[in-house]
């Protein structure tokens, strides 16, 4: 797609969404509502939202922001109302949905709900518009914040992150003899290696259940083993890059020789449950709450989900030794609405400050800094899971631990640092043609008879080399 037209059609965005701001409250009560790219009116009427599924539950947060804004909506008369609808399928899934039907041209969705990693191929096709700069300020973790931007333009703003954390059994651990069984920031894979070999050592002192040290999703059908690797080879090689700021591949053989070392020591038999190689998120979760593992590489939703059957003094959380990888969801308005401009103001009130808390106390990584730092904000506009219940006591039914001002137990200390340390899946538009060719690769680890590192390390830089184009 040409650059030139682009920069115009962003230039007039910010132009515009400056005077809307500039505005009563939004400029949502003015008669025909505010304007959109094209300077005509936004026609009021309902503005659909697309997006996986709200690890939340049903009801979740993101439905009670949505309900929030509708209620703002309705005090100001503004005729706009919006509408949550959740996309069936795999993430894979649901982005063939979100292309099939941008691409057609459909006005169906007003607000896209992307995987970060979607956010190049999206802005690259001209497939979302390009959003005022103001929309990812400094409150922004700055990790998360780089997520929003194809070629220095905002196109996608952080709804909720994700990152890769270590959560671990402090139980097991004190049965096999560990005296202080905390992990500390710093931990490195070698130390959860011989803590393995603690526990292994220990015998009958274990539960039965227990089989081996740790799992992690490197399932190659999805992208799990993608995300793994890209940790492995992050936490091997300094300054780790595969893509350049245009898309194209940076990476060479002896960065993959690398990176590929670090993999196989991480998932040696030694170490890592057999049924790993098979596994997903709700199949490591599975096992882990069921005690056949003591370690377990999993995104922050884990915590209040582990949390409603191990106690504190059970499970533990730190963050992933090495280097992490930052997932999330941004918010996009599609090319085709015919509402840009209240979609521009709903996507700015979901990715606001209150609603960044929101989405921290219900169990996501929120994005902006002030909803892990700031005391005084709170969440008013949605209800954290538990917080109510019918039952005669009225005691709250969610066991996940809190801190002195609401917030997830661990969010300030562990889960902030990991997000601020974590590192992005190669950035381009050919993301999807990486991933496959990337975990199609490793998997042949996983072999009965897999390749050395330098053969697969030269293999993969050819197949890169051509999923990809060249630097």
């Amino acid at each position: 797609m040409r650059n030139g037209p682009r920069r115009g059609v962003a230039s007039t965005v910010v132009l515009l969404a400056l005077l809307v701001t500039a505005g009563c409250d939004g400029g949502g009560d003015r008669p025909g509502g505010p304007a959109g790219p094209g300077g005509a009116a936004d026609a009021p009427g309902e503005i659909v939202l697309a997006s996986g599924r709200d690890v939340t539950g049903r009801g979740g947060v993101r439905q009670q922001l949505i309900e929030a804004w509708n209620g703002e909506q309705e005090r100001k008369g503004s005729g706009y109302r919006a509408r949550l609808v959740e996309l069936p399928g795999s993430a894979d899934q649901q982005r063939s949905q979100l292309l099939g039907a941008l691409q057609s041209g459909s006005a169906e969705y007003d607000v896209v709900n992307l995987d970060v990693t979607w956010v190049p191929e999206f802005a690259a096709a001209g497939l979302v518009q390009p959003l005022p700069d103001a929309l990812v300020d400094a409150d922004v973790v700055k990790s998360v914040a780089a997520t929003a931007r194809w070629k220095d333009t905002v196109y996608a703003v952080p709804f909720n992150s994700d990152v890769g954390l270590l959560f671990y059994r402090r139980d097991y651990l004190k049965s096999a003899g560990i005296t202080v069984p905390d992990l500390g920031k710093g931990t490195r894979w070698p130390v959860v290696q011989q803590l393995i070999g603690a526990l292994d050592g220990a015998g009958r002192k274990l539960p039965d259940a227990y089989r081996k040290g740790w799992t992690a999703q490197l399932d190659a059908s999805y992208e799990g083993l993608t995300v793994n690797g890209v940790e492995a080879f992050a936490s091997a090689t300094d300054d780790f890059a595969l893509t350049d700021g245009d898309g194209r591949y940076a990476g060479s053989v002896d960065g993959l020789k690398t990176g590929l070392d670090e993999m196989r020591n991480r998932t040696q038999a030694a170490y890592t449950l057999p049924d790993a190689v098979h596994s997903d998120e709700a199949d490591t979760l599975t096992d882990f709450t069921a005690g056949h593992t003591a370690f377990l590489r999993h995104w922050p939703y884990a915590y209040r989900t582990l949390h409603q059957s191990l106690s504190e003094e059970q499970l533990g959380v730190a963050p992933l030794p090495g280097r992490a990888v930052l997932g999330g969801q941004n918010l996009a308005v599609a090319r085709g609405s015919q509402r840009s401009a209240a979609a521009r103001q709903l996507v700015e009130f979901l990715t606001g400050r209150e609603s960044e808390r929101c989405l921290l106390d219900a169990g996501f990584a929120a994005t902006r800094l002030s909803a892990y730092e700031d005391d005084q904000l709170t969440c008013k506009a949605a209800k954290p899971p538990g917080q109510a219940t019918a039952a005669p006591t009225g005691e709250r039914t969610d066991r996940m631990p809190r801190d002195a001002h609401g917030r997830p137990g661990y969010a300030r200390d562990t889960l902030l640092p990991a997000l601020e340390n974590a590192v992005q899946r190669p950035r381009t538009p050919l993301y999807g043609a990486f991933t496959r060719t990337f975990a199609a690769e490793l998997a042949r680890l996983q072999g009965d008879d897999p390749p050395s590192d330098a053969q697969l390390a030269k293999e993969l830089d050819t197949r890169l080399r051509k999923a990809l184009p060249r630097g």
